[in-house]
């Protein structure tokens, strides 16, 4: 029986995670983000800092550039296993196993890509806001200047659109690659969880 599976994804300092995590309590369905990293290094055996390094960023790691790794489709026990592209493949294989155990919301990790022939109900989210209001909330948040504020949004964002362009060949924020786009500042969390399960729910009921 196919099940109803949120993916969100988010602007930096948009405030998407908080959504995601408001939506799941409202929908009393289960929520995954960073914790995805820990399940696959569980499942897998494998340190969670080398799921946590390859997090949402095509970055190489210095073994990686000098070429120690390989890109081929190896076992968790390998000592090779942790090339980026492996890393990719085993946290999507958790998201699928996932997706296949009941009703959730998933923040990033190009979630929507990896389910979209799942056969699941899929509801692909986008969320974010203006640049200034964006750089206000990292400021409050981490105490921060405006200029580093500005620094940790723009090098956040450019590590989320280069991971979503290569492993789904599509830009992040191409509105044609989600059912709903959403502004944070012009919304209240509350409205914008009351939009998704709305959606959610309608799509449910096709």
């Amino acid at each position: 029986m196919p099940n109803t599976i949120i993916t969100i994804a988010r602007s930096y300092g948009s405030g998407g995670r908080a959504i995601g995590k408001l939506l799941s309590e409202n929908m009393k369905i289960d929520y995954y983000d960073r914790n995805l990293i820990y399940l696959a290094s569980d499942k897998s055996g494998v340190d969670a800092r080398l799921f946590s390094e390859h997090d949402e960023t095509i970055r190489k790691t210095l073994f990686e550039r000098l070429g120690g790794f390989s890109s081929k489709n190896i076992p968790p026990e390998s000592r090779q296993f942790s090339s980026r592209e492996n890393i990719f493949r085993y946290q999507s294989k958790i998201i699928r196993e996932l997706a296949d155990s009941g009703d959730c919301v998933i923040i990033g990790r190009c979630a929507s890509h990896t389910l979209k022939d799942s056969g699941h109900r899929l509801v692909r989210v986008f969320i974010w806001a203006p640049a200034d209001v964006c750089v206000q909330n990292v400021m409050k948040k981490f105490s921060i200047s405006e200029e580093e504020a500005k620094k940790t949004i723009r090098d956040i964002n450019k590590h989320r659109s280069e991971y979503f362009k290569y492993y789904t060949g599509m830009e992040w924020t191409d509105a044609r690659n989600y059912d709903l786009c959403i502004n944070s500042a012009q919304y209240e969390a509350d409205t914008a969880v009351r939009m998704i399960r709305t959606l959610a729910e309608f799509t449910a009921s096709l």
